[in-house]
C-alpha cells in the first residue's frame, strides 16, 4: 500500500485522464450512431462510420474505461483515502461509475447491430441516450467534489 500511497498524484491525474477520455467516447458514439441509423441505406456513409465507430471504442473507450476502473480501485485501496462507512458520496459515485459502465457495454452492442442491419433504433433514441452520460458525469462530478453527504 506505500508503494501505491507514494504515487498517489500520479494514480490520480491517470485516473482524470482515463475518465475525460472514457467520457469523451461515451458523449460522441451516440452521435455517431445517429447519423448512422439516419443513414442506412447509404452505403457510403455506412462505410464511413462503421470504422469510426469501431475504433472509437477498440482504442479509446475500451482502454480508457479499463483504465479509470484500475486506477479507480487502486486510488480506494489507499487507507484512510475513502471511508466507506460515513462517505454515502462514494457510494453514489460508485454506484454512477457502474451504470456508465452499463452504458458503455450497451454502447458496444448497439454498434454490432449496426454492422448486421438489424434492430436499430430510431435516430431519436440515439439522441436521448446521449444524455445518460452526461447526466451521470454531473452526478459523479457533484458527489467527488462537493461531497453532500
Amino acid at each position: 500500500m506505500d508503494f501505491i500511497a507514494d504515487y498517489y498524484e500520479i494514480i490520480k491525474a491517470i485516473h482524470v485522464i482515463a475518465v475525460i477520455s472514457w467520457m469523451a467516447g461515451l458523449l460522441y458514439l451516440p452521435r455517431l450512431f445517429v447519423n448512422h441509423a439516419m443513414n442506412m441505406d447509404n452505403a457510403d456513409i455506412r462505410a464511413l462510420l462503421e470504422p469510426m465507430e469501431r475504433k472509437l471504442i477498440k482504442l479509446i473507450m475500451n482502454p480508457a474505461m479499463l483504465l479509470t476502473w484500475i486506477c479507480g480501485f487502486l486510488l480506494v485501496s489507499i487507507p484512510n483515502v475513502i471511508d466507506f462507512k460515513v462517505d454515502i458520496w462514494f457510494h453514489i459515485k460508485f454506484l454512477c461509475v457502474i451504470f456508465m459502465s452499463v452504458c458503455h457495454i450497451y454502447l458496444g452492442r448497439e454498434r454490432k447491430k449496426f454492422i448486421i442491419g438489424e434492430g436499430i433504433k430510431p435516430h431519436k433514441f440515439y439522441r436521448l441516450i446521449n444524455e445518460i452520460p452526461t447526466v451521470l458525469m454531473i452526478i459523479i462530478v457533484v458527489m467527488v467534489i462537493v461531497r453532500p453527504f
